[in-house]
């Protein structure tokens, strides 16, 4: 089978190749085998493969955080083969076997383009807005680099949560991309006057809850309304922010991290209420997930990899893997 095979620490995602290498042993209990049909490709993949995420496995590993896919042999009761699924796992390869418990059954009438970026991305920004920051209905709910993965997930949950959306990125073609997807407003963050122009749409209140995965917490405190929350999500634009504390203090804000993967270690009764608010979100059509327009492919993946590190894309970004009318 084909997989992409990281043997050295590398500079970067154009350095990663393909090679046909053996196909996983049997899956041991609790495992399932499945055969990848799309994986859904992340920022912190490229981190992961130059050594620079706070996982670093074993040499030699396949990267990828996130699939979509169907079993081909399981050993646990609540899957059978021909099952459709998505997970998360060593996904850049044709074949995996990954535990039965980073694995869901696919939403209906969802493709397996749109299966492939779920496992960590909404789960990420429902967790953050709900359990973290309880956003409520009518609030504003200020999305940075929105039109991005988690950001874009995060746009279309606080909307179907009834709050008011206000966006931002950093080009005209992003914010409408924002727009597209739920956003009342958009904002681009580029503008000098960027925190201003939040304050005016808002009335002067500022928005009651922030969520920012690039590492604008700073620039933020200036827009945030009393008893603000401050999600922290990420670092983005490469360098981790010093917060004044003051700012905090003298507005009753709060800053809050959110580390998904997380919960399975220190809150893992959490994780099936995310899955199924999610779950009926999915279902009644208030979520759908938002693709960047080019597909790529195994072989490509490299190139949707820069794609993300250079900001060119938006939404989620995937990638086919295989045949897609094999069940080899």
């Amino acid at each position: 089978m084909k997989a992409i095979v990281v043997e050295k620490w590398l500079k970067g995602p154009e350095e990663l190749t393909v090679s046909n290498v053996e196909l996983p042993a049997e899956p041991k209990k609790g495992e399932l085998q499945i055969q990848v049909k799309a994986a859904g490709l992340n920022f912190f993949d490229t981190l992961m493969i130059q050594g620079k995420y706070q996982i670093k496995p074993p040499f030699p590993f396949v990267p990828g955080g996130e699939f979509s896919g169907i079993v081909l042999k399981s050993t646990v009761p609540n899957f059978k083969a021909g099952d459709k699924v998505f997970g998360s796992g060593s996904s850049f390869a044709e074949v995996v076997n990954v535990n039965a418990f980073n694995v869901l059954p696919m939403p209906r009438n969802f493709s397996f383009e749109q299966a492939a970026g779920l496992f960590i991305t909404y789960p990420t920004s429902y967790a953050a807005l709900v359990l973290r920051a309880q956003l409520k209905a009518g609030e504003y709910c200020l999305v940075h680099a929105a039109a991005g993965g988690v950001g874009i997930a995060a746009v279309q949950i606080a909307k179907a949560l009834g709050a008011i959306v206000i966006a931002t990125a950093g080009s005209k073609e992003k914010l409408e991309i924002a727009k597209k997807f739920g956003a009342d407003h958009a904002v681009n963050y580029r503008d000098k006057d960027w925190t201003e122009q939040v304050k005016k749409l808002t009335n002067g209140h500022g928005a009651d809850v922030v969520y920012d995965p690039v590492g604008l917490v700073e620039q933020s405190t200036k827009c945030t309304a009393w008893n603000g929350r401050i999600l922290i999500i990420g670092f983005a634009q490469g360098t981790i922010e010093k917060i004044p504390a003051n700012r905090l203090l003298l507005k009753n804000i709060s800053a809050v991290g959110l580390h998904w993967g997380a919960y399975t270690k220190n809150e893992p009764e959490r994780i099936p209420e995310v899955w199924k608010a999610l779950f009926e979100l999915f279902e009644s059509g208030k979520l759908k997930p938002a693709l960047y327009e080019k597909i790529y492919t195994l072989e490509s993946i490299p190139e949707g990899m820069k794609a993300i590190n250079d900001r060119a894309s938006y939404a989620k970004v995937v990638a086919k893997v295989g045949n897609q009318d094999s069940k080899l």
